[in-house]
């Protein structure tokens, strides 16, 4: 590793003489550009070896390494000479191609997450999020002093009517976050501070920044969506809370009690449609059956297999009980060397929420595989947006809940039915309408107070509570104080920190490529569509995944569908639940505020 920083070090002297020598200003900016994007890429792959391998196999010395990994490629993208090269190369925007333009920008992106402007700032940043993921990864949940696993919390929540049960799991599952406030407190002076060092007014904003929009204009269109998707959601949630009710004998309730639901934050809530519960299909399934069968979606749309490395790589199932070994068990998909080096982290069982979060897992997989060609420079070998790369993880997971596919792979039988407005009805409240109620509201709004707000750590819980209350119609089986930190047991609150409004925009968008492959492409129904096997939904998918991230992400849109971002196709998709919906909660109270 000191090798590598004293060839930062040969970099930086480099980009002195580049500049000295050449007077060419497209010439110059080329051989700058060639520079930060070799240098860049070897370091990006040293510092993904290093944190998959700390994230895997979690030990102190797997974690010293990610983190001295993590500071050299720091000291390469934050490094002054870049920053100022870069800053002075734009200010000739208007002579420079967009591609070299793009590529400049992403370059201040990057420095603004370790800027060495700062370098004792921004190396106890890298150390605090190190330790962090550390103590996150290497985390025993507990149940009656017995461990318990993410899967097995999950499981009881999803099985269990018992209420007392359910609220001991549930409170299993929070106790996390008491161990994470210490850090998340250095953590959120820090990230702002970092943000702060290259201009941008905290956190949240750097974030922001990768859209060109401003915190406050994500913020408004968080609550657009929420607003246009309002009706729906009182809607729902006054026929579940009376469900719920009924499976608990209990009383209905004016908000739900978390414990209630089988998500352990509410972000969704799976598990009411009996009809449309398609665990029993993967009884006979295995594990391994169920990542080749997702693969076996994307070459049926002619996309090529995965490489060979995925499959020697990924780390794709639980670990077995009682393993020495820890791992983190959120499920993600990593371009470890911006070529061919893809893997995926998971722990897959047989399943409906497996089968669904496999073939998002490998939506991403097939992006990075989209864009990684000569055409696309390093820096820019990313979706055009961070959303986007949801949006493709997520339309293929929709497509993957299609009953036309899930008969044509076997997991229900070919003469099944099911009525089409109860599909509809667990679709919504499995993966889709609570979500944007949770991502658009709850996490998006509590991150923004929590960095542009600098919210105070004396009021975490109560502004949690607060939101999950305001915008999901939520409330804690109990009083939770300050001693707890029920945001931090939300993985992305400690490791992929203001993202989460992603994820909204991913589902908002989702539906809209949905509409326009079933009608314009297909010319199928949108609640029956199946991309199964026909390779011209995959031609359509190419064209947006690979420009990767040299063009506007909004443009891109637009140019796609024809259409702005808008709510429009999720709510037509919707209507015919909404209509039913209004007919079963009548005289039914149906907005808790």
């Amino acid at each position: 590793m000191k090798n590598l920083i004293f060839n930062v070090f040969i970099l930086e002297i480099f980009i002195v003489q580049c500049s000295a020598m050449i007077t060419n200003l497209n010439v110059q900016v080329d051989q700058f550009l060639e520079l930060v994007n070799a240098g860049y890429k070897a370091l990006y792959r040293i510092e993904n070896e290093a944190q998959w391998l700390a994230v895997t196999d979690v030990k102190p010395e797997h974690v010293a390494a990610a983190e001295t990994a993590s500071k050299a490629k720091a000291a390469f993208c934050g490094n002054p000479a870049i920053i100022i090269k870069a800053k002075e190369f734009l200010h000739y925007k208007d002579q420079l191609s967009p591609l070299q333009v793009r590529q400049l920008e992403r370059i201040l992106l990057n420095a603004a997450e370790a800027p060495m402007t700062n370098p004792s700032l921004a190396e106890e940043r890298i150390r605090e999020e190190a330790r962090q993921a550390a103590l996150m990864n290497s985390y025993e949940f507990k149940l009656n002093d017995k461990v318990i696993t993410p899967n097995e919390i999950d499981n009881i929540l999803n099985s269990s009517t018992n209420l007392t049960e359910r609220l001991a799991v549930w409170n299993a599952s929070k106790e996390i976050g008491k161990q994470l406030k210490p850090g998340l407190v250095k953590l959120q002076q820090l990230r702002n501070r970092v943000a702060q060092e290259l201009g941008y007014p905290d956190y949240f904003s750097l974030q922001c920044a990768a859209y060109g929009m401003t915190a406050d204009e994500v913020l408004a269109m968080q609550d657009k969506f929420m607003e246009e998707l309002r009706p729906l959601y009182v809607q729902l949630h006054t026929w579940v809370k009376n469900q719920l009710a009924k499976r608990y004998n209990q009383a209905v309730p004016d908000l739900i009690p978390a414990h209630w639901i089988n998500n352990r934050w509410a972000q969704n809530w799976p598990g009411l449609v009996k009809s449309a519960d398609f665990d029993d299909g993967f009884k006979n399934k295995s594990p391994e059956w169920i990542v080749h069968t997702a693969e076996g979606f994307y070459k049926s749309l002619g996309f090529a297999g995965l490489p060979p490395s995925f499959w020697e790589k990924s780390d794709l199932y639980p670990l077995a009980a009682g393993a020495a070994r820890k791992k983190n068990t959120h499920a993600s998909c990593w371009h470890v060397d911006l070529e061919t080096d893809i893997r995926s982290l998971m722990s897959v069982e047989p399943n409906m929420q497996w089968f669904e979060t496999t073939h998002h897992e490998l939506g991403h997989a097939y992006y990075f595989m989209c864009y990684s060609r000569p055409e696309i420079p390093a820096l820019l070998r990313n979706s055009a947006s961070p959303a986007l790369h949801e949006t493709i993880a997520e339309l293929i997971a929709l497509a993957s809940s299609q009953i036309p596919y899930l008969k044509s792979v076997g997991v229900v039988p070919s003469d099944f039915n099911i009525d089409p407005v109860e599909s509809l009805l667990n679709e919504a409240l499995s993966s889709t309408v609570p979500f944007i109620f949770w991502s658009s509201g709850t996490m998006t709004h509590w991150e923004y107070d929590f960095y542009v707000k600098n919210m105070p750590q004396s009021e975490w819980n109560k502004k949690w509570w607060e939101y999950v209350r305001k915008f999901q119609g939520v409330v804690p089986p109990s009083d939770r104080t300050e001693d707890f930190c029920d945001p931090a047991t939300k993985t992305h609150i400690n490791d992929n920190p203001a993202y989460y409004f992603s994820y909204a925009i991913a589902t908002v968008l989702k539906y809209q490529l949905h509409e326009y492959i079933a009608s314009k492409i297909l010319n199928q129904p949108i609640h029956e569509c199946s991309y199964y096997g026909r390779p011209e939904v995959g031609n359509f998918l190419h064209r947006i995944m690979d420009k990767g991230a040299t063009v506007d992400w909004r443009e891109l849109i637009r140019e796609t569908t024809g259409q702005d971002v808008s709510t429009k196709a999720m709510v037509k998709y919707f209507e015919p639940l909404y209509n039913w919906l209004v007919k079963q909660n009548k005289n039914q109270v149906s907005d808790w505020r």
